[in-house]
């Protein structure tokens, strides 16, 4: 569903991601995990064509994707959840989730967005600033979700937000899979988190991937010293 081949990152004359390769497959979650600066936020970036990148391959679903601008990797079913989730905070909660809706023929919201978020359905109609960190998560996801993607990249999903809140972000990342049957590409440097949603984990150092296991093969006390600083 996702295939990256020899992906290349640089700022100026400095280079930050080094020759990376990976794939997805249909429904597969894939949890890249590493510390802060690690090169996890500017890979994201790139995939979706925010930052210049050079990769011999960049692919969704068969579709190549090498020097498509980011609103054309959208309509290709890529979606992104950025780091810190960028919600419109003086916007509704509706209103944040109809910007993702711009391209839609109807503009109507699905009904399996408020079911999968019954917390946005009861806050519609207020404004995406009042949220809490992890309502506002949850509407930066619904709000992805609404282009109908088949790839979510999700960055940081947990980064500021309570331990009880995670643990439903992890339900509902499972459910949303179940639901649409897509491929979820997260980055984490929360290990529980991670083994509750991932079937597969790559650790990432310095914009290299260095480590790569199944969830039901993870040495956690490994990973664990991998993302300890």
């Amino acid at each position: 569903m996702f295939e990256v081949a020899d992906l290349q990152v640089s700022y100026g004359q400095s280079q930050v991601i080094h020759g990376l390769s990976f794939k997805a497959e249909k429904n597969e979650t894939l949890a890249i995990m590493g510390r802060n600066g690690m090169g996890k936020t500017t890979l994201f970036k790139s995939l979706m064509g925010i930052l210049p990148s050079n990769a011999s391959k960049t692919m969704v679903d068969g579709v190549n994707l090498n020097g498509v601008e980011t609103y054309q990797r959208v309509a290709k079913g890529l979606a992104y959840v950025p780091q810190g989730r960028m919600i419109f905070p003086t916007m509704t909660v509706q209103e944040n989730i109809e910007t993702g809706l711009e391209k839609s023929k109807t503009r109507e919201i699905p009904d399996d967005i408020y079911a999968l978020f019954p917390v946005l359905y009861d806050m519609r109609k207020r404004k995406g600033g009042n949220l809490s960190g992890g309502q506002q998560q949850q509407l930066a996801i619904a709000r992805a979700l609404v282009t109908n993607p088949k790839v979510l990249l999700l960055d940081e999903p947990t980064e500021g937000i309570q331990p009880s809140i995670i643990k439903d972000i992890a339900k509902v990342l499972n459910e949303i899979r179940k639901m649409r049957e897509i491929t979820i590409i997260v980055s984490e440097q929360v290990l529980s988190f991670t083994m509750e949603i991932a079937d597969r984990i790559i650790v990432m150092d310095k914009g290299k991937f260095i480590h790569e296991d199944k969830r039901g093969e993870v040495d956690a006390a490994q990973i664990k010293k991998y993302l300890s600083v």
